[in-house]
């Protein structure tokens, strides 16, 4: 891994860690979730399904708080910590931090909402840290519905890291007699 990489990387995780210690139930989902499983992408986003509730919204802001956060996908990148108002809805939310983009998701191509999401998770730990991971077969099921031939190369990748995870599982092969 380059150092480039490899700072993005810890950035990423550094932000993973700061989310795991927040208020907020969320799931690692995208390129991320794939590096988590042992894919070899490289990702410069974390992206999260969570619940968008005007509770979570306000837990986000207070544990971003200090990293800058604003929204990437605006011209004039506006302040996550004005908008959206206390009280407005929002479906998703796409942030620029100092330590890297994070993009919260309500809900995931192919699965469907964050309890679909959730249900079929893994909690995994990093660093003392816990928190919940989207499903290698979940990831597989989403990356294959967007559909991109991007998506579809890295749904390749996570079959068979899960084909290498079965193997293993099912222990070495026996010579007949």
């Amino acid at each position: 891994m380059t150092g480039f990489a490899k700072r993005e990387v810890n950035s990423l995780s550094q932000l993973l860690q700061r989310l795991a210690d927040s208020r907020v139930d969320f799931v690692v989902v995208g390129d991320f979730a794939g590096v988590l499983h042992g894919s070899a992408l490289v990702t410069r986003d974390l992206n999260i399904c969570g619940v968008l509730t005007p509770e979570n919204i306000e837990s986000l802001r207070e544990t971003l708080k200090d990293l800058n956060p604003r929204h990437r996908m605006t011209p004039q990148s506006l302040s996550f910590l004005q908008i959206p108002r206390p009280g407005e809805s929002v479906r998703n939310l796409y942030l620029q931090t100092d330590w890297g983009i994070v993009d919260v998701l309500s809900s995931i191509t192919g699965l469907g909402d964050f309890d679909a999401v959730r249900a079929n998770s893994e909690t995994l730990e990093i660093a003392g840290k816990k928190f919940r991971l989207m499903s290698l077969q979940d990831l597989v099921v989403a990356k294959e519905s967007l559909g991109r031939e991007k998506e579809i190369l890295a749904a390749k990748e996570l079959r068979a890291i899960a084909a290498m995870r079965a193997k293993s599982k099912s222990g070495p092969e026996l010579e007949p007699d």
